[in-house]
């Protein structure tokens, strides 16, 4: 299983850098996970630009186990790993999605930012979503992006 999975992260170019990351903080089977969640949620012409996004969102949201990729959604909320890194994934790929067809203006970073850690949210009692996009665009270019 280990050789078939490293024989595909070596045919995918995003997979080297941002699995590395997630390995590096969460370990192999976690990492697996990840690359799951991109492969099922991430059109594959988007795999490069956008897997750092979501390693760099991981990083940045620090969460606990079940916020490890700081979703709230219900549906995600203090579920596993892998939804969390689902969800995470198919925000990241929908919201690339709404920022191309608005004309690709601005920062997709800054665009992804404004829904997914919004600077209003009253959950944000201690002012951290100020350090969302920073950290993320830091982040993710270390990762590849």
């Amino acid at each position: 299983m280990r050789f078939i999975l490293f024989f595909l992260l070596a045919s995918f170019s995003f997979a080297q850098s941002s699995y590395q990351a997630i390995q590096s903080k969460d370990g192999t089977q976690k990492a697996e996970d990840f690359y799951d969640a991109i492969v099922d949620n991430v059109r594959p012409e988007c795999r490069d630009r956008l897997a750092p996004v979501v390693a760099a969102i991981r990083y940045a949201e620090n969460g606990r186990r079940g916020r490890e990729f700081g979703v709230l959604h219900p549906k995600a909320l203090d579920k596993n790993y892998r939804t969390q890194a689902g969800w995470c994934a198919a925000t990241v790929q929908k919201n690339y999605d709404r920022w191309v067809a608005a004309g690709s203006k601005g920062d997709y970073i800054a665009f992804l930012g404004s829904r997914y850690c919004p600077l209003d949210d009253p959950r944000d009692t201690g002012g951290l979503n100020h350090h969302w996009i920073g950290n993320v665009t830091k982040f993710s270019k270390r990762f590849g992006g």
